[in-house]
């Protein structure tokens, strides 16, 4: 490979030589890390200059592929190559696409991202589909959060609207009513607490009880009021990609290549924050696993989760007990699907995702502590 300062050669059959075909083409690009390195082969990867850090983070990449998108009338004619980060070195037309991919990550509501987070959940709902009704009271509910805090959840994370595949809606002072009360406990007590939402009226309401953040499937979009309670809010916001509504959006969802369609979408909300005065620094994203997808988009967009630190900000995936695991195992109920939330858990840590939104905290706080001891520097 090329050290990273130099002038690599550009032959047809290149990494480079794609990229400038697929420039020329007048083709979207987009640029997935591969070869991710951890512990001290990343550090002495990047001082050789054979690899890029990774979000500013602890991780490095020596590999790319890129991915070159057509769009036609209903359809994307979508191609791929794969090479060394280095035949990429001194191309301008890289250059901001490659600085998403390494630049630092703010701390995000106050927390580092120097290892990845956990997101406890909290669901003060009947429905959900894991624990619907579990802590629909009051004092469960704390009880519940509080064993979260003490397991080593980082934030919590607390809803009062399932978003369940065929979930009906709830009433924004219904919402209100469940969520409050919990947010101003916990946030009275110093945690850092997200509210899981898509309605203004619910986020003004839980900012004013202490909430530190908004956690939106519809990325700000399912109330006209809600991009402007985040901008005027000042605080984080995580922008997921969901395909319709929670009571259609698993009626056969299609894409034309989910990867890429999510990331277009969430461009596309970063993009409007952006404009709405927020800054970027206060963004995070999340692709949405099992938000109108298939076993099969679930699968290629967890593939390509390190596609998405391309947008410049941290990366949340939740996939915690979610229907595909069991789809892909043997039909267990949610509250079985723990092995294979953690591997989830582990392949998202693996390529760089800042931020685990899970029900199992304990559990994934002690992978977590196996994945740092492998593959964090000083850790």
């Amino acid at each position: 490979m090329a050290p990273m300062g130099m002038e690599p050669a550009t032959s047809p059959g290149s990494l480079r030589g794609f990229c400038l075909s697929a420039e020329r083409s007048g083709a979207c690009l987009y640029l997935r890390p591969l070869g991710i390195l951890g512990h001290d082969a990343a550090g002495r990867a990047v001082e050789a200059g054979t690899a890029l850090p990774l979000a500013g983070g602890p991780l490095a990449f020596g590999m790319v592929e890129a991915i070159a998108r057509t769009n036609g009338k209903g359809t994307a004619d979508v191609r791929r190559a794969v090479g060394p980060v280095g035949d990429l070195a001194g191309w301008a037309a890289a250059a901001d696409l490659l600085d998403a991919l390494c630049r630092s990550r703010a701390p995000f509501a106050g927390l580092m991202l120097d290892r990845p987070a956990v997101m406890g959940i909290v669901n003060v709902t009947p429905d959900s589909f894991s624990d619907g009704g579990d802590f629909l009271d009051h004092d469960r509910a704390v009880a519940q959060g509080t064993a979260l805090l003490e397991a080593g959840a980082d934030i919590l994370d607390i809803g009062g609207e399932s978003t369940r595949p065929g979930a009906d809606p709830v009433p924004a002072e219904e919402e209100i009513r469940r969520v409050v009360p919990v947010i101003r406990h916990f946030a009275g007590h110093g945690a850092v607490v997200s509210i899981d939402t898509r309605h203004a009226a619910v986020m003004a309401a839980a900012l004013e009880a202490g909430a530190a953040i908004i956690n939106d499937v519809t990325a700000l979009t399912g109330d006209p009021h809600s991009l402007g309670v985040a901008a005027r809010s000042g605080v984080p916001v995580v922008l997921m990609h969901m395909r319709g509504e929670p009571r259609t959006m698993q009626q056969a969802p299609e894409y034309a290549d989910a990867p890429t369609d999510v990331y277009a979408y969430l461009a596309e909300r970063v993009a409007a924050c952006l404009e709405a005065g927020m800054p970027a620094g206060d963004l995070c994203v999340d692709p949405g696993i099992g938000f109108g997808k298939t076993v099969e988009h679930n699968l290629q967009i967890l593939r390509h989760a390190a596609l998405y630190h391309g947008l410049g900000v941290p990366l949340l995936i939740g996939l915690s007990r979610k229907r595909f695991i069991a789809s892909l195992s043997r039909g267990e109920a949610p509250k079985d699907r723990m092995a294979g939330s953690l591997a989830g858990a582990l392949a998202a840590f693996d390529q760089g995702a800042q931020i685990l939104r899970v029900h199992d905290v304990a559990e994934t706080c002690q992978a977590r502590a196996l994945w740092a001891g492998l593959h964090l520097r000083g850790k």
